[in-house]
């Protein structure tokens, strides 16, 4: 059943991300935690769908595959920001304001900065994470669709 491998590939996408934070180190940008979002959905559907015993996925995994063109996009994004194409959002920089006083140093001392997301952490073959999420996203969308499409419904 087509479902249950979107879900299991879901779970598998997240679990090597939280393995590379956790298990590894690699800290996350604001980018990275919003490609997360489509994958957390995807399950939550998957889920619903099999819970419910429907008898026809097709609609959902059309809408699934939806999901997986947006993760794509937003992984594209980050791609762009991490060559430089263009610049990301102000959660994504550095670039604070000057403190106007002492005790508002001694706080912005002691807060962690965020990641930057134009800051490549970790890369296989050359490719970052996110041009891994851009393929895999974009596999599993297509497959999304075309399985849904491809479908027959059960009467």
């Amino acid at each position: 059943m087509p479902i249950v491998l979107i879900l299991v590939t879901s779970i598998f996408a997240l679990a090597v991300a939280y393995i590379s934070q956790y298990g590894f180190g690699f800290e996350p940008c604001v980018l990275c935690y919003y490609q997360r979002i489509p994958y957390f959905a995807v399950i939550v559907l998957s889920l619903l769908s099999l819970s419910i015993r429907m008898a026809d996925h097709r609609n959902i995994q059309i809408c699934i595959g939806l999901i997986f063109f947006i993760s794509a996009f937003l992984a594209f994004y980050h791609f762009g920001v991490e060559q430089f194409w263009w610049s990301g959002s102000e959660s994504c920089s550095q670039i604070q304001t000057l403190p106007k006083n002492f005790i508002e140093f001694q706080e912005k001392l002691l807060t962690k900065m965020p990641k930057r997301c134009d800051e490549v952490e970790w890369t296989l073959f050359g490719l970052s994470m996110s041009v891994y999420n851009i393929i895999a996203s974009s596999v599993l969308g297509l497959f999304s669709i075309f399985s849904g499409r491809l479908a027959t419904p059960h009467s």
